[in-house]
């Protein structure tokens, strides 16, 4: 695959500093109890799949670069990008790439090199109140203009993305809704119920702080941004018109131009 050609802007939808890794053997007893109903999806280039896949043959490097689409398809900002100080604090990533006589950073490192000489993922640098701090991006049109940006220091990453919560440390809806709502009735409880089980967590999560940077504290606002992101597709095009409005209220898809 040629580096410089990247991912096109339409993908297909499929289905955390500490660097002490636990025993990678330990959940062979405990086998994957399968996606839930309204499992989150995670969106992935088709070229992944017909150019890339067939190319890799390092398992670290396959592990990294499906983290990387997963962890930036989180990000709701211009540039997406991970930063190697937030992987390194990311104890599922780094268990997952350790191998027998292998340490975390090594392990991380040699993937990530591993997907740069790919093409798979572009690298930036920069200077940091903390020294030189290393940049990644998914090799789209977006993150080849990222990196083009850094070089021509005509922009430079605003703020240092957090590692991701596994789910059990993310918060309900019913604990999202009275810490920026109010007290539950049970009229609403029903409602929460219902929501979370129609909508991905991540999107509830979005919902309500749109509506508290909007200080709009009001379920039915909260509902109404989740069924159209259901209905017009959260990331799809109509989003994209940078009115004041959608400026506000809706991010633009990471793989787009």
């Amino acid at each position: 695959m040629n580096p410089e050609a990247g991912f096109e802007t339409r993908g297909l939808n499929h289905t955390r500093d500490t660097h002490t890794v636990k025993d990678p053997d330990q959940n062979q007893n405990n086998p994957f109890q399968g996606f839930e109903r309204r499992s989150s999806v995670t969106p992935v280039p088709e070229k992944f799949f017909t150019q890339l896949l067939p190319q890799i043959d390092h398992l670290g490097e396959l592990k990294v670069t499906l983290y990387a689409f997963w962890a930036l398809a989180q990000q709701q900002i211009q540039y997406p990008y991970l930063c190697r100080r937030n992987m390194l604090a990311d104890e599922i990533l780094l268990q997952a790439l350790v191998q027998s006589g292998e340490d975390g950073p090594a392990a991380l490192d040699d993937a990530l090199r591993r997907s740069v000489e790919r093409g798979a993922l572009l690298q930036a640098s920069t200077d940091t109140q903390e020294g030189q701090e290393e940049y990644y991006f998914i090799n789209s049109t977006r993150g080849q203009e990222a990196v083009s940006a850094i070089k021509n220091g005509t922009w430079q990453p605003e703020f240092e993305p957090q590692p991701m919560l596994p789910a059990s440390e993310r918060l309900n809806i019913f604990i999202l809704y009275e810490q920026n709502i109010g007290p539950l009735t049970p009229m609403i409880a029903e409602q929460l119920k219902d929501a979370e089980e129609e909508y991905p967590a991540q999107w509830i999560e979005e919902a309500f702080r749109i509506a508290v940077a909007n200080n709009v504290r009001k379920w039915s606002y909260i509902e109404a941004i989740l069924k159209d992101w259901q209905d017009r597709g959260k990331n799809g095009r109509e989003h994209h018109r940078r009115t004041q409005k959608t400026e506000q209220d809706y991010r633009k898809g990471w793989f787009d131009e």
